[in-house]
Formats: structure tokens, sequence, C-alpha cells
């Protein structure tokens, strides 16, 4: 039997334990595993795109236990009444092969995503980071918040969508929880005394969320929008500007915001930030910029943590998947002979 985890058990779990509780334990989850990033095989993920969209595979192991994610991605997906994203993911253990948890990852993805950012945030925003500008306020939005009020403190948000019902939907979710939202009328309005911003939005183009003149010295940016070949969301002087650090480098010269450069501009995998081999930031005045296209190790730590977290409880069952005869070498013994026969 394999541990399933489905939507119902995870809107549970982490319900019944604390959204910010979740997000805090996820932040150490995924740190924890980038301060053993050699440990892991690292390999870009494995994408098929098409005109509308794109579904990836996203595998890696420690050694130890193998995970991987189905996840898409399908901006015109919500015009349908449709998600743009969606997945679901599966541990393995090494030395047998065989699946030991299986789990929903479309809220998993929204916990991860999060908890990646405000761990990249917490080792290199300014310490006094008060005001988080968010451009693009759709499914994302509330877990970044979240994410970064647990681990900076952070309550001020100044946010713009060319949707307003998508600004509506996140100040009438994140009001109620305490956070000071300011909806505003333009990106460049919204930026306007930031400390921290973040682009997230959904469109597969190379467009220009961010312009240059809308980032001030000391700002940290989190660019998380931008996770595919030909889809940027900065201005590509803001990169020239900044010192930019990066997941899996091969993975983001294909992905991320630094596709708009050439193969050889300088970047920092953060994970060397996290193990003390790389300096993060260097002073108050300097602008820093995660370009975080989403890697298979945040998979790994976070089905690793809700694996740890549910198994043996309520919110999981058993899933029938893996097919066992009292003898491993009579498959055959499975099917009765009527039905052979039939």
């Amino acid at each position: 039997m394999v541990a399933f985890l489905d939507v119902t058990g995870m809107t549970r779990w982490v319900s019944e334990t604390g959204l910010e509780h979740v997000l805090a334990d996820m932040v150490a989850r995924v740190r924890a595993d980038f301060r053993r990033w050699t440990e892991f095989e690292r390999a870009p993920r494995v994408a098929s795109h098409s005109s509308i969209g794109v579904i990836e595979l996203m595998p890696t192991s420690d050694g130890q236990s193998y995970g991987f994610k189905y996840v898409n991605g399908h901006p015109a997906n919500p015009n349908r009444g449709l998600q743009t994203v969606t997945a679901f993911g599966v541990l393995a253990d090494v030395a047998t092969g065989y699946p030991v948890f299986f789990s929903e990852m479309t809220l998993l993805t929204g916990l991860r995503t999060a908890a990646t950012s405000a761990m990249a945030a917490k080792a290199l925003a300014r310490r006094d980071a008060k005001v988080m500008t968010m451009i693009g306020t759709g499914s994302q939005s509330e877990f970044q918040a979240l994410a970064f009020r647990s681990t900076l403190g952070i309550e001020t948000l100044r946010v713009w969508d060319t949707d307003p019902a998508a600004m509506d939907k996140l100040a009438a979710n994140l009001r109620p929880l305490g956070f000071d939202v300011t909806v505003c009328a333009s990106a460049a309005e919204a930026t306007e005394g930031a400390d921290v911003i973040t682009t997230c939005t959904a469109d597969k183009s190379n467009a220009t969320v961010l312009a240059d003149a809308m980032v001030r010295p000391g700002v940290h940016i989190n660019a998380i929008g931008g996770d595919c070949p030909g889809k940027t969301e900065l201005d590509g002087a803001i990169l020239d500007r900044a010192r930019v650090f990066v997941e899996h480098e091969p993975q983001t010269r294909i992905e991320g915001e630094i596709q708009q450069r050439p193969a050889d501009f300088p970047v920092t995998e953060l994970w060397t930030v996290l193990t003390g081999a790389a300096a993060g930031r260097t002073s108050a005045e300097e602008i820093t910029v995660f370009d975080s296209v989403g890697f298979a190790i945040e998979d790994f730590s976070a089905l690793s943590l809700a694996y740890a977290a549910t198994r043996g409880t309520r919110y999981v069952q058993d899933l029938e998947i893996v097919a066992e005869p009292a003898d491993p070498k009579n498959l055959f013994s499975l099917l009765s002979p009527a039905r052979v026969m039939a």
C-alpha cells in the first residue's frame, strides 16, 4: 500500500496545523535541503511545451529517496474556469524502487514556492525590510504574503494586477488576517516605498512587468513568474544593476530572467549563500534578485515534509497501486484462470 494525501487530506493537515506554521516548517525544510545541495541529483526539468502552455516532470534523488512532480502551466485556463497550475507528486524508496507516498501538489506547490521565496529573501533582503510589493495577485499571492510574514515579519503590502478582481480577492483574503493591503492603480505606484518586490504573473510572454525606473537601491526582487523559455517579467536593465541569485544555473539559463542575458552573465546559486560558500547581500544599497524558476529539490523537500507530517494519520489513505503477488515471481497468479480465459 502507498500512503496517499489527497486534496481533502492536504487542506485538513494545513488548516489544522496552521498555514503559517506549515510554511515556517517548509522554509526550514527547503533551507536544510539546499544546504545539502550536492547530495542531490540535479538536472533541468523535462518540459513539453505547446503554444498554450507547458507540461513538466521534475525529478531528483538524494540517494535514499527519489521524488518527482508532474506539473502544468496554462495561462489561459482561468478563462475556462480551470486553474493555471495543477500538480501531483511521488516519493519512492531508492533501495527497492517502490513508491511510498503519492500526493496532490497543486496546494503543496503553492506552499513550497512561497517557502522558497521567503527563504531566499531571508538570506538576501535587507534586515529592516517592512514593505512588500506584489505585482500579480493570482493563486500564489496569498501564500507569498503569509510566508514573508512568518519568515521576515512583513505585513504591509502594496499590490497591482491587470485584473481588478484578483486584487480584490487578495485584499478580501488577507485583510482579515491582519495585513495592511494597499490596492494600487499601476505597477509603478505599487513599487513606491517597496523593500521587497515580488513579480508573479501568468502570461507566457517576454513582458516588462517591472521597469528599471521602479527599482530603487536596496530593494530585493523576488522574480518568480518567469519560468519557461520566452517568458520574462523584468526589464533587462535591472539585471545589469543587480546581483542575481538562482537555484540551478543550467535550468535558469533556459527559463529564468537571465535568458535575456549572455551565457556568461554572472549569477550565484543560492545554496552557496546558505552554506556560507558565497556572499549574499553585501550592502544596504545593493539590489538583489532571486531569479526563481522552481527546482525539483524544492518539490522533494515539500513531499518529504508532507509525508513525515501525515504518515500514519487520518489525513492519508492507503492506495493500492503496486501489484504484490504472494510469489514475487508469479505476477500471473493475480489473474484468476476464469479471467484469463475470458
